[in-house]
């Protein structure tokens, strides 16, 4: 257990673990809670404490949550060695397309059969997607997903090279754009103002993509945690993550208001126990 900065690691010991096939592929996936099912993907590095603090407060707000293990070490508090190494790995994994030109990620394929599996067995109206930073965006190709109706994106980082670029081919994001008009979804979506890795070229590209369906709030960095973890205050060098690393847990703080707002929106499109 790391205990630098008075934070250590996380045990999970309150969410139970399976192993979920999609089509061949096989990965963990961390669950606990009732209700419907939201399915929370972790930023860079992995699947922090942080993560896991969000993920509480998702089981907490009536749902069953999900949390799939997609790169880094579960549970660990995110070094800036370690995480550099996770982020390398990443860029390079067949999974994953980190940068411009790629496309849409191959992981998301597999998200989508996960969100199928929650629904069939979580029961309620649809299926909930947070990401993350890294996985930011891969909440809005999960609503390729029938089942996705609640995407919220957080502060999505892909392509890293193009900041006014969308981890999406072509062809899925017309399909992306065309499920949301028909199904009428909305999009929730959050970042810091000086974000150099969601700027607002990022939020103006998905805007024009979706219209009226994205909803886009912008935080003042201003008010981002000033002692988040080494990983978030060497390598990402500014604001970035309003409900993990960068939020401030105090009662009225913007950030918590987000928080909020997220488990808000969750609500009033999954509902509560709801089966």
């Amino acid at each position: 257990m790391s205990a630098a900065n008075g934070r250590r690691d996380d045990a999970l010991t309150d969410f139970s673990h399976r192993l979920v096939d999609v089509d061949g592929t096989v990965k963990k996936v961390y669950v606990a809670g009732t209700g419907p099912a939201v399915v929370l993907m972790p930023e860079m590095p992995g699947i922090s404490p942080d993560v896991l603090r969000l993920a509480r407060w998702v089981r907490d707000a009536g749902f069953t949550v999900h949390v799939p293990s997609l790169f880094g070490t579960d549970g660990a508090y995110p070094t800036a060695e370690e995480g550099r190494e996770v982020v390398r790995r990443a860029c390079v994994s067949a999974e994953f397309r980190a940068f411009a030109g790629g496309g849409t990620s191959p992981v998301t394929a597999w998200l989508r059969g996960l969100a199928r599996r929650a629904h069939a067995e979580c029961g309620g109206p649809g299926v909930g997607a947070i990401g993350l930073c890294f996985t930011g965006n891969f909440a809005l190709t999960m609503a390729l997903e029938p089942a996705v109706i609640a995407p919220v994106i957080n502060h999505p980082s892909l392509p890293l090279d193009d900041p006014a670029g969308l981890e999406l081919g072509d062809e899925d994001a017309r399909a992306v754009r065309d499920r949301i008009a028909r199904d009428g979804l909305k999009v929730l979506a959050y970042r810091f103002d000086d974000d150099r890795w969601c700027t607002g070229q990022r939020f103006a590209a998905y805007r024009k993509l979706l219209g009226d369906a994205f909803d886009g709030r912008v935080l003042t960095g201003s008010r981002a945690n000033t002692n988040p973890p080494p990983f978030f205050a060497d390598v990402v060098g500014s604001p970035h993550s309003v409900v993990t690393a960068h939020l401030v847990d105090e009662e009225g703080h913007p950030t918590v208001q987000a928080r909020d707002e997220i488990l808000a929106f969750l609500t009033d499109r999954l509902g509560r126990h709801i089966f």
